[in-house]
């Protein structure tokens, strides 16, 4: 999609840092600067990037990643506009994250088929702010909005946040990490029994070790700040496509799985819902599935999401409330059956090691909150913290669902729910809401980064954005209409594409781009890490998959 983008688009200025900064370039320009040394991993990256040397680094498709992923992953101040308007320049600051915005950016996505680094020499200067300059982002503490004269051109000004704090995100992190897989939690232990448990634990381990392993492939060079960013510099643009597309592909299985929420869940509290159409009648299931699609269309025509956005954040809250709900009805209501439990379930076993991994999959968007923070150091600690908080949220959904429903556990512990008590109608609501907000901001990455591959001879046409858009979202109900198990479909992701998003490929990357770099133990826990998720990858989808084919 080619947007009429304002020719004058405005940046982040630090008043502070100018003077500064010039003098670094001067310095890249001339082949003075030294590179940074990864291998000490200071704390003081900011330093470090600054000294490097601009890397030969020049991004292909996708080029409107970092801008969708931001959308996705922030919180940014209302604004609406549907894909017919010319710009994108209302992004939007964020709430919660700063828009996950700290480098020197333009606050509005370029045109997706022209050069990122534009090439006329007037605009040499902007390039400077760019965030897709050859050059490393800059910090900067004291930050103003800076326009181009021609006012016309952006009717609006809006306020863009500070870099992100330390609590903002913890609280983005929380976002990203947490989302319906708490659902699953307690049909992952009935899958695998309790001793299956500890792989949630583990995986926990796991992923916050490779999360850590991105934020040293970021600061290996000038110019990196994406996920796609980084398999580029490890292993080409070959690389750098593969990783998208396994990434776009993730974040469409999940917009599947919430047209099967959205039906399983009102199905379950409208059952006897139906429609006759020509003779054909439509079960509750399928009805409520088709009414959602048609519900979330037209938000995914919206092209600036900033609203969802906004919404979407009460995401943490949600997930929150839901486990909230499920503690009051076993201890307060006293709801649930006498059902069996397992202590160890190895013939499913691998099904709930998909839905273990799924509760992790957060990894596309971990280098965009490290590339927000105000403090780079303090990335561990905010990471940290969101990984011992879901976990704690996951373990304890878990925990409390099984013991109620034991081995009746359904794939999501809503449906074993009775319909009667508030604390029910509370937790029902609450999970049939959410997605609404969540399936536009997971499908934008995807269709924006389609929308990069029309011609451009007919870029301007909206139409083709329009039905690029329609057609994902119609076939996400085709794809959850099919394979309409919630379950098994999301332990197909977390075997298969979380695995490999999660565990195998930070450490691939990480041992590539720092090779030579590394000690003796940061190579063989990699090593292990990248045997531990190749083997759950291999026996979760052949698992997943099994159960799938059985089930159809």
């Amino acid at each position: 999609m080619k947007n009429s983008v304002s020719e004058h688009s405005f940046y982040i200025e630090s008043d502070e840092e100018d003077d500064h900064q010039e003098k670094q370039l001067d310095k890249s320009e001339n082949g003075d600067g030294n590179e940074s040394d990864t291998s000490n991993y200071s704390n003081d990256e900011d330093d470090n990037r600054l000294e490097s040397k601009p890397s030969s680094f020049n991004p292909a498709w996708p080029q409107s990643y970092r801008q969708s992923m931001d959308i996705y992953s922030s919180v940014p101040s209302p604004n609406l506009t549907f894909l017919g308007t010319p710009s994108l320049t209302r992004l939007g600051s964020s709430f919660l994250s700063s828009s996950l915005t700290r480098r020197h950016t333009p606050e509005v996505l370029p045109s997706l088929h022209k050069p990122l680094i534009p090439q006329a020499e007037e605009d040499r200067a902007s390039q400077r702010h760019s965030s897709h300059t050859l050059l490393p982002p800059l910090p900067s503490r004291r930050s103003a909005i800076k326009k181009f004269p021609d006012e016309k051109s952006v009717a609006h000004e809006f306020t863009v946040s500070r870099q992100s704090s330390y609590g903002q995100g913890v609280l983005n992190g929380i976002n990203v990490l947490c989302g319906v897989g708490i659902l699953s939690t307690p049909y992952a232990v009935k899958e695998g029994g309790w001793a299956g448990l500890s792989i949630l634990f583990i995986f926990g381990v796991l992923s916050y070790y490779t999360g850590i392993l991105l934020r040293y492939c970021l600061d290996s060079q000038p110019g990196l700040e994406t996920y796609p960013d980084i398999g580029q510099a490890a292993f080409g643009t070959v690389g750098r496509i593969i990783i998208s597309i396994i990434l776009y592909v993730e974040l469409y299985s999940c917009c599947v799985e919430y047209i099967i929420l959205e039906g399983d869940n009102l199905s379950a509290l409208f059952p006897n819902a139906h429609l006759n159409l020509g003779g054909y009648q439509i079960d509750a299931r399928h009805l409520f599935a088709l009414l959602t699609t048609l519900a979330v269309l037209p938000t995914v025509w919206l092209r600036d999401l900033t609203v969802l956005s906004y919404i979407s954040a009460g995401g943490v809250i949600a997930s929150v409330m839901v486990v909230i709900c499920l503690y009051w009805l076993g201890l307060v209501d006293h709801v649930g059956t006498q059902s069996k439990e397992t202590v160890l379930n190895l013939s499913s076993l691998p099904v709930a090691i998909g839905l273990y991994g799924y509760c992790y999959s957060g990894h596309a968007v971990f280098p965009n909150i490290y590339t927000s923070l105000e403090k780079r150091s303090q990335f561990p600690a905010v990471l940290f913290t969101s990984f011992v908080i879901v976990t704690v949220l996951y373990a304890g959904a878990a925990v409390m669902g099984y013991m109620m429903f034991g081995d009746s556990a359904e794939s999501q512990f809503t449906l074993n729910l009775p319909t009667d008590l508030v604390a029910s109608k509370i937790a029902f609501w609450t999970t049939i809401v959410n997605p609404f907000t969540k399936y536009a901001l997971t499908m934008a990455p995807v269709a924006m980064s389609l929308e990069e591959l029309i011609p451009s001879n007919h870029a301007k046409s909206y139409m083709y954005s329009i039905l690029i858009r329609t057609a994902l979202v119609m076939s996400t109900l085709l794809v959850a209409l099919k394979i309409p198990f919630f379950g098994f479909v999301m332990a197909l992701i977390g075997s298969l594409f979380t695995m490999l998003v999660t565990l195998i490929l930070p450490c691939a990357c990480f041992l590539r781009i720092l090779k030579g770099k590394t000690s003796p133990i940061q190579v063989s826990a990699c090593i292990l890490i990248i045997i531990v998720g190749s083997i759950s990858a291999v026996f979760g989808t052949y698992s997943a998959l099994s159960k799938i084919i059985h089930s159809l």
